[in-house]
């Protein structure tokens, strides 16, 4: 009789959700399902634009700047590069800065504007945020 009323009390949990099924109340469920796979996605989006801008940083920027920012290199302790990552110098400085800076260029360093898309002088910002101490 024990297992009669388990079984009972199984089936009973099973009718409700099927009825929920075919009233279409679980296609919050299916949606929130395709929202994980939506967000899987955009890590991946944002992980290939970060593998994105250190390509680009690599290839223009580190030079002067170095691959970790600090301006190390010949060509920067030569030309005063900045220290990308100086914390006090990241806390004065706005993104907009950043921008500008890499887009037409300041003091020493070239104007990238013509070289770099708006998207990819974005990139680098963010990129440049992440090279804080």
């Amino acid at each position: 009789m024990k297992h009669l009323t388990q079984i009972l009390a199984a089936g009973g949990l099973a009718i409700p959700l099927l009825l929920l099924q075919w009233s279409g109340a679980t296609d919050g469920l299916a949606r929130a399902h395709r929202g994980g796979a939506a967000e899987t996605e955009a890590s991946a989006q944002t992980e290939n634009a970060q593998r994105d801008a250190r390509t680009i940083f690599e290839s223009k920027c580190a030079s002067c700047h170095g691959k970790d920012g600090r301006a190390k290199t010949m060509m920067g302790k030569f030309n005063k590069a900045r220290n990308l990552k100086d914390a006090a110098w990241q806390a004065q400085v706005s993104d907009e800065r950043i921008y500008n800076s890499i887009n037409n260029g300041r003091k020493k360093m070239p104007a990238f504007a013509k070289k770099l898309s708006p998207a990819e002088v974005e990139s680098l910002v963010v990129y440049v945020r992440g090279l804080k101490k």
